[in-house]
């Protein structure tokens, strides 16, 4: 019984998970590159937390950050591993994109 209860709980909480995505997916430009969705689960939409905002940042920080990050010359707890599955092509993509959004 204990086993269905936390099976059920793993499917309500990924039921919840996908409203979630789906809602933050309808608020984004359709001109948002792959993987864009997935920075704002830590990097907020404004200033004052320990993760910066992206929004505006040049492009040529976020690339230099995500390229050290992927290499292991930037010290990061989950940067490091989430920097490790874009290629350099996907990088300037997000880096470009979230350099030309406005931040709040």
């Amino acid at each position: 019984m204990a086993a269905l209860r936390t099976v059920a709980a793993v499917f309500a909480a990924a039921g919840l998970a996908g409203g979630w995505i789906e809602a933050q997916a309808q608020s984004m430009p359709q001109s948002a590159p792959p993987g864009a969705l997935a920075c704002g689960g830590c990097h907020p939409a404004s200033s004052g937390g320990l993760v910066p905002p992206l929004a505006g940042m040049p492009a040529a920080d976020i690339s230099q950050a995500m390229l050290a990050f992927r290499t292991g010359t930037r010290p990061a707890t989950v940067m490091d591993r989430i920097a490790k599955g874009f290629s350099e092509d996907e990088i300037k993509a997000l880096a470009a994109w979230f350099a030309r959004e406005k931040p709040p």
